[in-house]
């Protein structure tokens, strides 16, 4: 890089010049000047400022002759082996170069012929610095000059110039599944919170996770990001896969990248008796409020969709990446990125996912591939009826507590909605004082009834219990019998009880790892 081989240079001449002043004093009055070569190469006025390539042949960028520890990071992303990539996928179809070299796409150029779009040279081949930043002549000449041009790159997803200039389209449609998805929405109410913003503005969730560098948005004052590409993928490169801020593997909750905001409240506390963004919780097993006594089967709380056959974790179900293809040609159709966060999408009609959320869950209406091919379900008809038979299991559990009769969100004495937790309400509705400082059974078995069932809540756990059904079979159960109890209740009937008694035993679930039972298919149990 020039600065160092300025400093290596100027001491090697040194020594030179002296050994030839003396030795070859008097011979001649010549003197040798010696000029460092410009930290920048003039680009060609074509290429409309681009610098690209100080030198191609080391894959050296003009930026990182300053930025060191930028270069040294990028270089071992896939940016920069992008043309090479080309090469060996398309042949150098000139329609795929301009996403696999120096151009406007991405950046501020972007609508413009610029860079390798106008000078097919090396020194713009991959995806360089300038391809988030934008033409750097007027910034390197700048320096030292008083007036100092930042060519910021974009937070946002708005475009054009971002990174949906060049991900996107039918093969790779990361913009188009992201901005139908749930990360692409932004809450000004919650963004503007202090406590919320770590999660709901991109830019506190960077500021969160203690990332420095700049960008366009960073000091406006209210332009509260999505959670967009830049807030989960570092530009710049790092070592985890698919450049990531933080890894998807990890089951520490501090530094799972999904679960750093997935994981907010799993249990109830003396001032929050709902979850909100559980699913980490519940993925790794230890959400919800547990009845005194409750005893369970470590192996498979611990386990269930956390274990060594979905390695990801989150990312394995909501993350996962398969190809459409035409069904009577074979011919490639559409290579689905797993963007929209969903892990069953439903389907169009050519078999792409879509932001449908109401399709029937059947494995004809949806994909089930995440679960048809971890080597747990086998296939998609079989993930379907599992996931069919654990909701009804969940429902079933979950109205035992408390059914929402009127569809408010709000648990209500009886006869307004129906089940125990109700009953409870309807003679003791100080057991939900909010200035007690205590967490009472009832609180808790609410929890556990939101955390688990399908009450329209959009913070709870919404996976229709299953991000681990044991857990939630384990809670769920002991909690029915505990508020029975507790709060002196009538038994169940003989044949809910006997019910309960065999489901305790693992029998459904046991029956559920093999094949598919119709032990409550048409027949809830009534409270």
């Amino acid at each position: 890089m020039p600065s160092l081989m300025r400093s290596t240079r100027r001491g090697g001449l040194t020594t030179a010049t002296l050994i030839a002043a003396f030795s070859l004093a008097g011979c001649s009055d010549d003197q040798i000047v010696y000029r460092d070569r410009e930290p920048f190469n003039p680009p060609p006025a074509a290429a409309r400022g681009f610098l690209g390539y100080y030198d191609p042949a080391v894959k050296q960028t003009t930026c990182g002759n300053c930025h060191v520890d930028f270069q040294a990071s990028w270089s071992m992303t896939a940016h920069a082996s992008a043309y090479a990539t080309l090469i060996a996928s398309a042949g150098n179809a000139p329609a795929c170069a301009t996403c696999h070299t120096v151009t406007g796409n991405g950046n501020v150029a972007s609508g413009t012929v610029a860079g390798h779009d106008t000078v097919k040279a090396a020194v713009y081949y991959d995806v360089q610095c300038e391809s988030c930043h934008g033409p750097g002549l007027q910034h390197v000449e700048g320096v030292g000059q008083g007036s100092l041009v930042r060519p910021l790159a974009k937070l946002s997803q708005a475009g054009p110039g971002d990174c949906g200039d060049c991900h996107s389209g039918a093969h790779q449609p990361f913009a188009e599944e992201w901005s139908a998805s749930r990360h692409a929405n932004v809450s000004a109410s919650r963004a503007s919170n202090p406590t919320c913003a770590g999660c709901h503005d991109g830019r506190g969730a960077l500021a969160r996770w203690g990332e420095d560098a700049n960008y366009m948005e960073r000091d406006q004052a209210t332009a509260y990001q999505p959670t967009t590409c830049a807030v989960c993928h570092d530009p710049h490169g790092s070592s985890n896969p698919a450049q990531l801020r933080f890894p998807v593997s990890s089951p520490d909750p501090a530094d799972n990248l999904c679960i750093r905001c997935h994981l907010r409240i799993g249990e109830p506390t003396v001032t929050a008796s709902s979850p909100h963004a559980p699913q980490g919780a519940m993925l790794l097993g230890f959400a919800g409020w547990r009845p005194p006594g409750f005893a369970y089967d470590t192996a498979r709380i611990y386990g269930s969709h956390a274990t060594e056959r979905n390695p990801r974790l989150c990312a394995g179900c909501h993350v996962a990446k398969f190809t459409v293809t035409d069904e009577l040609t074979g011919d490639f159709t559409f290579q689905a990125t797993g963007h929209l966060m969903r892990p069953i999408p439903c389907l169009d009609a050519e078999g792409k996912p879509t932001a449908d959320k109401t399709c029937a869950y059947t494995a004809a209406a949806r994909t089930w591939q995440t679960c048809a091919s971890s080597n747990c379900h086998g296939t998609a008809e079989a993930a379907a009826n599992i996931f069919n038979d654990s909701r009804a299991l969940m429902k079933s559990f979950t109205d035992q507590l408390w059914i929402d009769v009127n569809a408010s969100g709000s648990l209500q004495a009886s006869p307004t909605d129906a089940g125990l937790l109700p009953t409870v309400r309807a003679t003791r509705p100080q057991e939900w004082s909010t200035t007690d400082n205590i967490i009472t059974p009832a609180e808790g078995a609410e929890f556990n009834a939101r955390l688990c069932g399908e009450y329209g809540q959009s913070t709870s756990d919404n996976s229709k219990g299953v991000h681990n059904p044991f857990l939630c079979r384990a809670l769920l159960l002991a909690t029915i019998n505990y508020v029975r109890s507790f709060y002196a209740l009538p038994a169940a009937s003989a044949s809910v009880q006997a019910r309960l008694d065999s489901l305790s035993n693992g029998e459904f679930f046991s029956s559920m790892q093999v094949s598919r039972t119709r032990a409550w298919e048409g027949e809830p149990i009534a409270p």
